[in-house]
């Protein structure tokens, strides 16, 4: 195996530790975390309480979304350094069951329960993050044969 695709591996095990580590943490000590987040960037944007209850709940699932749009990366880098250049099927399905995997954890933890939308949610930041890995790899290629 090569020094990359082993580079690859460990950087997804990393992810998966990272997003599964955050849906084992209970409800209060996410809403903190997030909370935390609102109240540093609602100090330059100044929304009223309505205003922040929305802002908070865009950045729970833009965190959901990017933390996802990672792992597709990831995934799809490693797929290319497998040689599996034209396929897109393998790695979204490694998304989605990721993203199962992350709903299914919060059945279990305390002040947390599953979300349908959050798995389409992280479907589409998987899907987001391999498109853009491809669009990089087709702009290198182009700049590299200009």
């Amino acid at each position: 195996m090569s020094r990359k695709r082993v580079i690859s591996m460990v950087l997804i095990v990393l992810n998966l530790a990272f997003i599964w580590g955050n849906s084992l943490m209970t409800g209060e000590d996410s809403g903190d975390l997030s909370g935390g987040i609102l109240a540093w960037i609602n100090s330059f944007l100044g929304f009223d309480e309505a205003g922040a209850e929305l802002l908070h709940h865009l950045i729970r699932k833009a965190a959901h979304f990017t933390e996802f749009a990672c792992l597709g990366a990831l995934l799809a880098w490693n797929c290319r350094l497998r040689g599996e250049k034209h396929t897109a099927i393998l790695p979204a399905l490694l998304g989605m069951a990721a993203a199962v995997v992350d709903e299914s954890i919060q059945l279990f933890t305390p002040d947390r329960g599953p979300s349908l939308t959050d798995v389409w949610i992280d479907t589409s930041g998987v899907v987001t993050g391999m498109m853009l890995l491809l669009l990089g790899y087709h702009l290198m290629k182009k700049r590299h044969t200009s």
